[in-house]
């Protein structure tokens, strides 16, 4: 007998959570401190930056909610002139004074997403990633959602 519950993923809430800051130092010259590498189209066969990827990507996933996007605050115009440039309004820009890393950025958007929705699934991103089968990524999405759903994650 299985121990876990099977939980309908039917009114699920799946908020991306992209970590979006940076210094950008390590793609110099091209990223600068003010416009990191994420914010780049370093991608040859479409023209959107590798931020906007990360979310375009995911395009096609059941009960995708609205973008949570931490960044820092000298970043935070690109960030929403790029998110308008798709045709997305985030939920959240949250906005870090100076980095601390992964575990407080998420801490902070899981917050901001239980204000918001009862229960939420998180889906913590990187902005800086290029992943050619999008397809594969989105089925390993698929089969994380449902092994959360289940009580296996």
């Amino acid at each position: 007998m299985d121990k876990f519950k099977t939980k309908s993923t039917e009114n699920l809430s799946l908020i991306p959570i992209i970590l979006s800051g940076g210094s950008g130092s390590r793609l110099w010259p091209l990223s600068r401190q003010n416009y990191p590498k994420q914010y780049l189209n370093l991608n040859e066969k479409n023209k959107f930056s590798l931020l906007q990827n990360t979310y375009l990507r995911l395009r096609g996933i059941n009960n995708l909610k609205n973008p949570i996007i931490i960044s820092n605050e000298d970043q935070r115009f690109i960030v929403a002139e790029q998110m308008r440039e798709i045709n997305t309004t985030p939920d959240s820009i949250l906005l870090e004074p100076f980095g601390r890393n992964t575990a407080p950025a998420v801490a902070l958007a899981a917050l901001r997403a239980l204000t918001k929705y009862n229960d939420p699934m998180l889906l913590v991103l990187s902005s800086d990633h290029q992943i050619e089968d999008e397809e594969a990524f989105k089925q390993v999405i698929d089969n994380g959602i449902e092994e959360a759903a289940n009580g296996r994650l």
